[in-house]
């Protein structure tokens, strides 16, 4: 997390200061310069992407500025020679930083596809080029995120989704940008309270493996839980055994009806949940307990739904942790950021990278998307235009 006096302008690589002072030096630090962000591929072998981070975004953009503590460590840095690395008259031009640009980009939540505009950035090139990182930062893991959270619930075929990562979540920032991201791609409900509260998110959850043990009996530690919960009980039944632990469910599901209270759902977190959610279903509709929900975790994607769908395993809703905050089987959406076009004696000049790879050449111009949709709402394709 960033410090109080660390602002967003030094959460980003040196070269990109180092960039900065060149185009101060060269007298170029003010032409007018535009950029855009983009990705070559779809993450996942999918088919499509969710843009995501716009909040991130915007508190960059907010928070652009040096400080006088980044001045000074800025002043501290050294060339290989021993030779300070920031002439002072660069230094004293970023004391006046005042960021002045223009940011154009899709909302969160709107799918987009390789190679298209997702953001625009126009203004002065120093401070177009002092924006990469910390905007491809924002940017690339919540994307990545929004989309496997959006795969996992389409596998859900309408059936809620619950995201339960913050513990295997890359930090806190990350914890808190993959709750805010996995809502956007879909999710019902985060189990992260932190990010619940910022981001007024529905929060759930269940109880640990801990609460059983802590009592001498399966029976008893459902007994408390439901006492202490009456309205929100939910019973974790694989702690020793999920057929017995289904049959203690039951039994303390009905002394809740006696008291007017109803159970809402068993969690299944281990085992093969297909087989023992079916047999768990079984038991609570023979126990006349048909409106009790079946929860199921463990380590699940869009995959293993998949498969549990396939095999008709009964489920109510579903929790998803690791594999989604991680975006295990991707770590990155390779976002990119390239100079598209120089402004010179009033002027647009287009501004083209060329690579003997050709998925690395990048579009020259001041680039537009439009979107076509048919008369029926439905999505035909986009146009990347100058």
């Amino acid at each position: 997390m960033l410090e109080n006096d660390t602002s967003y302008a030094l959460l980003t690589d040196l070269y990109q200061l180092t960039m900065a002072q060149g185009y101060y030096l060269n007298k170029m630090a003010d032409n007018k310069a535009c950029f855009y962000g983009f990705f070559r591929n779809n993450p996942f072998k999918g088919g499509y992407t969710v843009s995501c981070g716009k909040d991130q975004v915007l508190n960059v953009l907010n928070d652009f500025h040096f400080t006088s503590s980044d001045i000074d460590y800025l002043k501290s840095l050294k060339t290989a020679y021993d030779t300070p690395l920031f002439e002072d008259s660069f230094l004293d031009y970023l004391k006046n930083f005042n960021l002045s640009v223009d940011v154009d980009m899709v909302d969160d939540g709107t799918v987009v596809f390789p190679h298209q505009p997702t953001f625009r950035v126009i203004g002065p090139l120093y401070q177009c080029q002092l924006l990469e990182t910390p905007l491809l930062n924002a940017l690339g893991f919540q994307s990545l995120i929004a989309t496997k959270a959006s795969r996992i619930v389409n596998a859900a075929n309408g059936i809620p989704v619950s995201e339960f990562g913050l513990r295997r979540a890359q930090g806190p920032n990350g914890a808190m940008s993959a709750s805010r991201a996995a809502f956007v791609g879909g999710v019902k409900s985060v189990a992260n309270v932190a990010a619940a509260k910022k981001f007024n998110i529905p929060t759930s959850g269940t109880h640990g493996h801990s609460w059983i043990m802590s009592f001498e009996t399966e029976l008893e530690a459902f007994r408390a839980y439901a006492q202490s919960n009456p309205d929100n009980c939910i019973f974790l039944v694989d702690t020793y055994n999920v057929i017995e632990g289904v049959k203690n469910a039951i039994t303390v599901s009905k002394e809740l009806e006696k008291q007017g209270k109803r159970a809402i759902a068993i969690r299944i977190d281990s085992g093969d949940l297909a087989w023992l959610s079916k047999k768990a279903r079984e038991m609570l509709d023979d126990a006349d307990l048909g409106y009790i929900g079946i929860i199921l975790t463990n380590d699940l994607d869009e995959y293993t739904i998949e498969a549990l769908n396939q095999q008709n395993a009964q489920y109510t809703s579903l929790g998803v942790g690791t594999k989604l905050v991680s975006a295990y089987d991707q770590p990155s959406l390779g976002l990119v950021y390239k100079l598209s076009a120089i402004e010179i004696n009033g002027k647009w000049v287009g501004k083209i990278k060329l690579s003997e790879q050709k998925s690395k050449q990048s579009l020259p111009g001041v680039l537009n998307v439009k979107r076509f949709i048919n008369n029926d709402g439905i999505f035909v394709g986009d146009m990347i235009f100058d």
